[in-house]
C-alpha cells in the first residue's frame, strides 16, 4: 500500500484535472491524487508518436551508410539494442503513479536531493537543447524540401509550433500525441513498403564487422534509452490504482515498436541509391512517388514536432527538478521557452553537417544514460527490499537527503568507460584505438561499472550507518 504525498488531498478539487486547452501549472512537485486522470493505454501512442520521425530513420541509415554493415546485421543491432531501452522504459514508468513526480525527481533516491543537480542539469541539456536541435533539423529539412523555403525560416516555424506544445503542458502533449499517431503511422508504413520494394536488402554492408555492431547497437539503444530519463514524466498524473502490468507494457510496446520499425525502414532505404547532394531527407523519399514523398516529408515535420514537444517538455521539468527556489516568475512553462531557444541556437548551428552532429549525438546520449540507469535501477531493486513507502516517500522532498555512492558511482563510470571505449569522431578511446573491432562497448561498460560500484559502495555505506547506530 503507497502512502501519498503530504501535499496530496482528495478532497480538493481538480484545477487543471483533464482539460487540455490549459497552461499546465504543476512543476517537479508531486501531483495531488484529485488531478489524477488518464489511464495506462495514453502511454501508447505518448510513446509511439515521437519516434514516427526522421531521426528514428536515420539509426537504421548510418548503421548501414557509416558502420558499414548489412541490413540484416543493422536490423539484428537495432532489435536488440531497442528492446533493452524500451524494456527500462516500461519499468521505470511505474514510479510515476507510485509517486506522483517527474523522473529526475526519482532520481533523488539514487544522488541525494543536492546531488541529483548533475543529472537533472544532464538531462535537461541533452532533452532540451541536444534533442530539440537533432528533431528540429530534420524537420525543418523536410520543410524546406516539401515547399522550397529556405533552411532557417523552415527552422523558425517549425520551432515556434514545438515550444507551443511544451509551453501549454501535459494534457495537450499527450493530446498531441494520440492525434499525431495514426496519421504518422499510416504514412510512414506505406513508405516502408515502397522502400522494401526498392531496397536491395542482400546489399549494403562495407565490411564493418563487430566493432560496427555494436556502434550500431549502442546508436539503437541510446537512442531508446534516451527516453528513460522522461519515463515518469507522462504518467505521474495516472491514478495510484492505474494497473501496474499495463503501465510497464504500454510504454515499452509503444517505444520497441515505432523505433525498431522506422529505424529498420531507414536501413533499408540506405541500400538504394540517393539522389546525388540531396539533403537528409531529400535522400530517404528521394525514390518515392512524388504523392507519398511529399506525405512523407509532412511526416517529417509532424514527427519532429511530436519528439520535440516531449523533449522541450521534459527538459524544462528536469530543470525544475533541481529543487531550487527559484522566482515565481520562473515557472515550467517560462522554462520551455528558454530551453526551446536554446536548442533552436543549436539547431542552426548545426544545419549544415546533421548527418555527422546525429551519429555523435546518438552515441554521446548513450555514455551518460547508461551509468546513470545502472545506478536508477539497482537504487530502484535494493530500496523495494529495505525501504517502506513512508522512508521513500519522505527522502524526495528532504532537502538534507544525500546518498553519495550513487553520484560516486555515476561519475566513475563515465570517467571508465568514455577515457578507454569511446569511439567518436573527434576522440578514440585506448582500447578501439589499439583493437578497433570492440567498436564502441562504452554504454555497456559505463553500465555495468556504475551498477556494480554502486551496489557495493550503497551496502556499504548501510552497514556503515548500521554499526553507528549499534
Amino acid at each position: 500500500m503507497t502512502t501519498a504525498p503530504a501535499d496530496s488531498s482528495n478532497a480538493l478539487a481538480p484545477a487543471y484535472g483533464d482539460k487540455v486547452i490549459a497552461v499546465e501549472t504543476a512543476g517537479s512537485e508531486p501531483i495531488p491524487d484529485a488531478e489524477r486522470h488518464g489511464s495506462p493505454l495514453q502511454l501508447l501512442w505518448t510513446w509511439a508518436s515521437p519516434n514516427i520521425e526522421f531521426a528514428t530513420v536515420f539509426i537504421g541509415v548510418i548503421s548501414v551508410l557509416f558502420f558499414g554493415l548489412s541490413f540484416w546485421q543493422a536490423t539484428a543491432a537495432i532489435v536488440l539494442g531497442t528492446a533493452l531501452g524500451a524494456v527500462t522504459q516500461g519499468v521505470l514508468s511505474l514510479d510515476g503513479p507510485r509517486f506522483g513526480v517527474p523522473q529526475m525527481v526519482i532520481g533523488r533516491f539514487s544522488f541525494g536531493h543536492l546531488g541529483n543537480i548533475l543529472p537533472s542539469a544532464a538531462n535537461g541539456l541533452v532533452a532540451g537543447v541536444g534533442w530539440f536541435a537533432v528533431n528540429s533539423v530534420s524537420a525543418a529539412f523536410a520543410l524546406n524540401t516539401l515547399t522550397g523555403l529556405r533552411p532557417l525560416p523552415s527552422l523558425l516555424l517549425v520551432v515556434v509550433a514545438e515550444i507551443l506544445i511544451g509551453f501549454i503542458g501535459h494534457n495537450f502533449v499527450h493530446t498531441f500525441e494520440k492525434y499525431a499517431f495514426p496519421a504518422l503511422a499510416v504514412i510512414f508504413l506505406l513508405a516502408g513498403v515502397w522502400t522494401f520494394k526498392d531496397a536491395d536488402l542482400g546489399g549494403g554492408g562495407t565490411g564493418g564487422g563487430i566493432g560496427g555492431f555494436l556502434l550500431a547497437f549502442s546508436a539503437a539503444w541510446g537512442y531508446a534509452a534516451g527516453w528513460n530519463p522522461y519515463a515518469t514524466d507522462y504518467s505521474r498524473y495516472l491514478p495510484r490504482t492505474a494497473n501496474r502490468f499495463r503501465t510497464v507494457l504500454y510504454p515499452a510496446v509503444g517505444l520497441f515498436v515505432s523505433v525498431a520499425l522506422v529505424a529498420i525502414i531507414g536501413a533499408a532505404s540506405a541500400t538504394i541509391v540517393a539522389p546525388k547532394d540531396a539533403t537528409p531527407t531529400a535522400a530517404f523519399t528521394g525514390h518515392l512517388p512524388g504523392w507519398l514523398g511529399d506525405l512523407v516529408l509532412l511526416a517529417i515535420i509532424l514527427g519532429g514536432i511530436s519528439a520535440n514537444a516531449l523533449n522541450i517538455y521534459s527538459g524544462a521539468i528536469s530543470i525544475a527538478s533541481f529543487g531550487l527556489k527559484l522566482p515565481t516568475w520562473l515557472s515550467r512553462s517560462v522554462l520551455v521557452v528558454v530551453s526551446g531557444v536554446a536548442g533552436t541556437a543549436a539547431a542552426w548551428a548545426s544545419l549544415s553537417d546533421a548527418g555527422s552532429a546525429y551519429e555523435a549525438f546518438l552515441l554521446v546520449i548513450a555514455y551518460w544514460v547508461a551509468p546513470w540507469l545502472g545506478v536508477v535501477l539497482v537504487e530502484r531493486w535494493l530500496q523495494s527490499r529495505t525501504a517502506t513507502d513512508e522512508e521513500r516517500t519522505a527522502r524526495l522532498t528532504d532537502r538534507s537527503f544525500t546518498n553519495w555512492p550513487g553520484l560516486a558511482a555515476l561519475l566513475i563510470g563515465v570517467a571508465v568507460s568514455v577515457p578507454l571505449f569511446s569511439n567518436q569522431e573527434d576522440f578514440v578511446g585506448y582500447v578501439p584505438k589499439h583493437w578497433p573491432s570492440f567498436g564502441d562497448i562504452t554504454p555497456v561498460v559505463g553500465f555495468a561499472v556504475s551498477a556494480g560500484l554502486y551496489a557495493v559502495l550503497r551496502r556499504a555505506k548501510a552497514q556503515s550507518a548500521s554499526s553507528s547506530s549499534a
